[in-house]
Order: structure tokens, then C-alpha cells, then sequence
């Protein structure tokens, strides 16, 4: 054999080793970062429902509307008025038992606490204790569903929007640094200090209420529209006033973020190599400022994705808008813990997934970065 064709499988091995190690450390850091996502999950989630019951006090304040409650329903029936003191308090005190043994109550915290854990990690969302979908069914999963359809055009339509756009013009800005425009979004910049539902008060009362050009709130007009057209036109006019105050309020401050960023990698030598060599400023951005802050872009436009599910609360609420926003706002006001812990399940099932995901979008995106924290390549 000659000294040729053993150096050649020398390499030919060498790349063989370094595929299978390659392919443990994947292995390796896959599984321990499952596990650890696993556990943050399971914290998580049993911190929410602590949280959501405050520790079991809710649990009181359920039993005192409970005797409230059963007290008025059986003060109108004309057969419980004929009863004795005795037998009324008998009655009384059976029907508050089961109403409470349908509820749960009947079961220490601490035992239904883990029950509820184990139910949210199956994804079995149970039965919601007060509020019922459209359909007056009162499955989480149903009154989830129903709700996630308006929150996603609600958010979708607004967060999308001001990604791009302020992405967009933040790169045109870093290019005129110092411009006109660049003070005028400098000097806007505080106003998104305000919450979104602040600038949609003003809209409400200036386009709805002195121009009267568009509705109040709500998602349809009643009654809604019977041809699929005119539905579809009179829910984008709903759409508008929500779907600007969230626009509004953030642009600014996000176009001057995004500015900032590529300000600071605008200014490297690389970048000024590449302008010295004469190349067109759209060739600059493309290779030299917008690669490498791709893995902060990716990363900030997957966050917002996995942002639409939560809603805008207060928003949602102002503008009588049927999302999961005002969902979670009415469960908190009922006390509604099954819906609560729902909606934060599934929320922290998808952060879970969409950070796991990304570690491996990096090593695409970015040559510098290996899965398993191995050694940068030069």
C-alpha cells in the first residue's frame, strides 16, 4: 500500500470521526436541552396555577359565592319556602356540597393543584368553572378556539406590519444618519411610552365618535352583513381603529431600535472595506449588515409570532374585541382558573418549542455558531 492511499484513508477516517462526533454532540445537547425545557415547562405552569388561585384562597372565595348563589336559586323555588328551618338548612347545605364536589372543591389544594398540573401537561384543558364559548359549551379547548381566530387577525395584521415596515425603514435610516427623518423618528420616539389602548381612546373619540367614519368597537355590526363580501369588508372596517393604536404605539420606538442596531454594525471595518471597494449600498446591506444580524432578526420575529397568541389585554378590552386579550382579562376577573392556566399552558408550549428551534436555525444562519457549543469555526 502506498503512502498515498494511506494518507488518504487516514482522512477518509479522520472525516468519519469527526461526523460521528459531530453527531453525538447533537444528540447530547438535544436530549439535556429537552429535558431542561421540560422542566422550566413543568415550573412554569405549576407556579401559574398557584398563582391563579393564590395559593388556594380563591378556593374561599368560590365557596362563599357558592352559598351566595345557591341561596338565591333556592329562595325563588316555591317547594323549598314550604320547608322547615331545619329541613331548608339541610337542603341548603347538600346543594352547596355538590355544587362544590362538581367544582372540585371538595378535594384539598395541594391534591387538585397537581391533578391540574398533570391535566395542563396532556394538554386536557378540562371545563372552564364560569365562562362558556358561543356555543355555551364551557370546554377550554372551545372557548380557546373560538377566540383565537379575531386575536390572530387583531395581532397578526398590526405585529407583521410593524416588523417589516420598521425593519424596512430602520436600515433606509441607517443609511442617512443624522437626516432630517432621522431626527424626526429620534424625536417621536418617546411617544411610544404610551400604551396602545391610550392612542385607542383618542381614535375611538375622534374617528367614532366627532367624524363618525368608523365603529366604536367590536368585530361585525349588528346585524352582521349576510353576503361573505360585505362580511369580510365590515370586519376589516372593525379592524382598523385596534389594529392602528397597536401600530402606532410601538413604531416609532421600534423603528429606532432596529436603527441603532444597524447603526452599530454599519459602522465596522468590514462595512467600510466594502464602501472603499465601491459597492452599491443595497449590495453592502444585503452581505454586510443584514447577514450578519440575521440571527437577531430571526429570533425577534420569532418571539412576535409566538407574541400574537397572548393578545393585547387592555386593548381588546377597550375596543370590545372578542380575542384571547379579553379572555384572559374576563377569566382573571372570574377567577376562572381552568381558562388561565389554559391560555399560559399553551403559550409556554410554544416559547418551549420556538427557543428550542432556534439554537438550530443560529447553526443555518450563522456559520460561526455549532449546535453543542463545540468550537467557532475560523
Amino acid at each position: 500500500m502506498t503512502t498515498e492511499t494511506k494518507s488518504m484513508e487516514t482522512v477518509a477516517g479522520a472525516k468519519r470521526r469527526a461526523r460521528a462526533g459531530t453527531f453525538s454532540r447533537v444528540l447530547k445537547y438535544t436530549a439535556l436541552r429537552s429535558v431542561t425545557m421540560i422542566i422550566t415547562i413543568v415550573i412554569g405552569i405549576y407556579l401559574t396555577i398557584l398563582i391563579a388561585n393564590m395559593g388556594g384562597y380563591v378556593d374561599e372565595i368560590m365557596r362563599g359565592q357558592i352559598r351566595e348563589n345557591v341561596g338565591l336559586i333556592l329562595r325563588n323555588q316555591e317547594d323549598y319556602k314550604q320547608l322547615s328551618p331545619e329541613a331548608k338548612h339541610v337542603r341548603f347545605e347538600r346543594e352547596v356540597l355538590d355544587e362544590e364536589k362538581r367544582l372540585g372543591l371538595d378535594q384539598p389544594f395541594v391534591i387538585r393543584s397537581f391533578k391540574f398540573l398533570r391535566d395542563g401537561l396532556s394538554l386536557n384543558l378540562g371545563r372552564a368553572l364560569r365562562m362558556t364559548s358561543d356555543t355555551g359549551s364551557r370546554q377550554v379547548r372551545l372557548i380557546i378556539l373560538e377566540r383565537l381566530g379575531p386575536t390572530l387577525l387583531l395581532m397578526g395584521t398590526s405585529q407583521l406590519l410593524l416588523f417589516f415596515s420598521s425593519v424596512y425603514l430602520a436600515l433606509i435610516l441607517s443609511r442617512k444618519y443624522g437626516s432630517f427623518f432621522d431626527r424626526v423618528v429620534i424625536t417621536l420616539s418617546p411617544t411610544s411610552s404610551a400604551p396602545s389602548w391610550f392612542y385607542g381612546i383618542f381614535m375611538i373619540l375622534i374617528f367614532a365618535a366627532i367624524l363618525r367614519i368608523l365603529p366604536f368597537g367590536g368585530m361585525i355590526g349588528a346585524p352582521p352583513p349576510e353576503n361573505s363580501f360585505e362580511y369580510a369588508l365590515d370586519v376589516l372596517k372593525h379592524l382598523i381603529l385596534p389594529a392602528s393604536s397597536l401600530f402606532i404605539s410601538l413604531i416609532f420606538i421600534s423603528i429606532y431600535n432596529w436603527r441603532t442596531f444597524f447603526l452599530i454594525f454599519s459602522s465596522e471595518d468590514y462595512v467600510e472595506m466594502a464602501k472603499a471597494k465601491g459597492l452599491p449600498d443595497r449590495e453592502i446591506e444585503r452581505r454586510y449588515i443584514l447577514r450578519p444580524t440575521l440571527p437577531t432578526i430571526i429570533t425577534s420575529f420569532a418571539l412576535m409570532l409566538i407574541s400574537l397568541w397572548t393578545g393585547a389585554i387592555v386593548t381588546e378590552t377597550v375596543f370590545n374585541w372578542p380575542g384571547l386579550g379579553r379572555t384572559l382579562y374576563t377569566a382573571v376577573g372570574l377567577y376562572d382558573t381552568p381558562v388561565i392556566v389554559g391560555l399560559t399552558i399553551i403559550y409556554a408550549y410554544l416559547l418551549a418549542i420556538t427557543v428550542f428551534l432556534l439554537d438550530f436555525v443560529y447553526a443555518l444562519v450563522d456559520p460561526r455558531v455549532k449546535v453543542g457549543g463545540g468550537q467557532k469555526k475560523a
